[in-house]
């Protein structure tokens, strides 16, 4: 039990380092409740495992030439190397941060598929990871741990993915597909889950205990964070904000449903409306993408308004419904889509305002923070990040006991 609450007190102490380093140790006791005594024991044991540094702190007016150099402590960068992937519609992006999370290499490649053999994409995985350590002069051996973000729904917990767009096949064990390929700790999620990650370490969801984030781009999706923690649900699948349904028996969503959000929102589902409106015109709708679409809208074409109206009312609706539910501090609309603005115009987030159950406080703050594949990664390396520090900690128990 003794050893229990020992590791409890590593947790503690190496997450709030990284959340606040450089501390001076009195502040770590005041912030986490624990024992000066217990924080000067357990840092020596961080710093002998060589999880945190000691870095010196300036010494300031009285303080000068007096006594004992006053030190801070905080994660040791330099302690692991780790990746994080964002598996999006034919390209990967790929960083490489240090244990801080701070980013050392950014690597992007275009994709022959969009639809990989498990197997087949693990390959193609560990070649693009062992071309961005090439980047830096690292070998691949030097990565530590991997994190990887791709649409659908995951089992985090398991490392299973039961759908997504970017396998052919459902129930997939891909944390034990790319572990054996890899040779790696892996690390797997939904991707909008670990946007809200990235949000919450890197971006506007920072020092915010509850937010929602929803990215839209191929597919519309969701990442949840409750009282500082991220919440995925019991099947992995408790986000899943673009399969709730808004119309019964509605368009088909390319999960195999009907009426899902995403099936009126998305990328695909917007253009295979202008497509088959296309159809009944002398128009050609051969290379159309959204740009076309809205571009179409704004010179008049009614059918191409009448395809942005009805997605932005069926945003709207899915958004008043999120805060419905939720209430939640703040919602970020997340993700390069978010150029496109017909989906969070003045009078669309107007009306959600007007739906929301009315009461005497002002509803949630709605943002929008406009960011590539990059970020998306840079989350699946603070999930990686998160995994590594537990795998540090079982094994910094096992040599101490």
């Amino acid at each position: 039990m003794l050893g229990d609450q020992r590791t409890i007190g590593r947790r503690a102490l190496l997450l709030q380092i990284r959340k606040m380093g450089p501390v001076p140790r009195i502040e770590l006791a005041e912030q986490t409740g624990i024992s000066r005594a217990t924080v000067t024991t357990i840092t020596a044991e961080l710093l002998e495992h060589g999880l945190i540094e000691e870095v010196p702190v300036e010494p300031k007016g009285k303080d000068f030439k007096r006594g004992r150099p006053k030190v801070d402590l905080k994660t040791r960068g330099n302690a692991y190397l780790i990746a994080g992937a964002k598996l999006a519609n034919k390209s990967i992006a790929i960083v490489l941060a240090n244990f801080e999370g701070e980013v050392v290499c950014e690597h992007e490649a275009a994709l022959s598929k969009i639809s990989y053999d498990p197997k087949e994409f693990a390959e193609v995985f560990r070649a693009e990871l062992e071309t961005a350590t090439k980047k830096i002069d690292n070998c691949y051996e030097d990565i530590s741990a991997v994190g990887l973000g791709l649409a659908g729904i995951v089992d985090a917990q398991e490392g299973i993915v039961r759908w997504s767009p970017s396998l052919k096949d459902r129930n997939v064990p891909l944390k034990r597909i790319l572990g054996e390929h890899l040779e790696k700790p892996i690390f797997i999620d939904n991707d909008a889950n670990l946007v809200a990650k990235a949000e919450q370490h890197f971006g506007k969801g920072k020092n915010v205990s509850d937010f929602i984030v929803v990215t839209i781009e191929n597919g519309v999706g969701m990442g949840i964070v409750l009282n500082n923690e991220l919440y995925r649900g019991t099947r992995g699948c408790g986000a899943e904000f673009g399969h709730t349904k808004v119309h019964l028996d509605g368009a088909l969503c390319r999960c195999g449903q009907r009426g899902c959000l995403e099936a009126y929102v998305a990328d695909y589902a917007l253009l295979r409306e202008f497509a088959v409106s296309r159809e009944h015109t002398s128009n050609n709708g051969n290379g159309d993408d959204v740009a076309t679409l809205i571009r179409a809208a704004k010179d008049g074409d009614k059918m191409a308004k009448s395809i942005l109206d009805r997605a932005a009312r069926m945003f709207a609706m899915g958004l008043s419904n999120l805060i419905n539910i939720f209430d939640p501090q703040l919602i970020i609309l997340s993700g390069e889509r978010m150029q496109l603005d017909f989906l969070y115009a003045d009078d669309v987030l107007q009306s959600i305002k007007d739906i929301v159950v009315q009461v005497d406080a002002a509803p949630p703050e709605i943002v929008v923070h406009r960011w590539g594949d990059m970020m998306w990664a840079k989350g699946a390396a603070a999930f990686a990040i998160e995994g590594l520090v537990d795998i540090a900690l079982t094994e910094m128990a096992e040599d101490v006991s």
